[in-house]
């Protein structure tokens, strides 16, 4: 996953020099390990099935991984 950072940064700074508001989505391997460094290369949809549903509280995962993406846009 790391190497496809370049590529949601570029998408990222295309989209914005255009003018347009792209939601970039990211799907596999988002965690609270790696949903912080896809979110400040420009991601911001993100799917994270396996961090979720494996988790023992769900909601309380997803409240996290916001908390995360959003701080690091910050």
């Amino acid at each position: 996953m790391p190497d496809m950072m370049s590529k949601v940064s570029t998408l990222r700074h295309a989209s914005d020099a255009a003018g347009s508001h792209l939601w970039i989505q990211t799907d596999g391997g988002i965690a609270r390990d790696t949903i912080e460094t896809v979110a400040r290369a420009g991601g911001d949809v993100f799917v994270a099935g396996s961090a979720v549903y494996g988790a023992a509280d769900p909601a309380a995962e997803v409240n996290a991984l916001r908390d995360l993406a959003a701080a690091a846009r910050a």
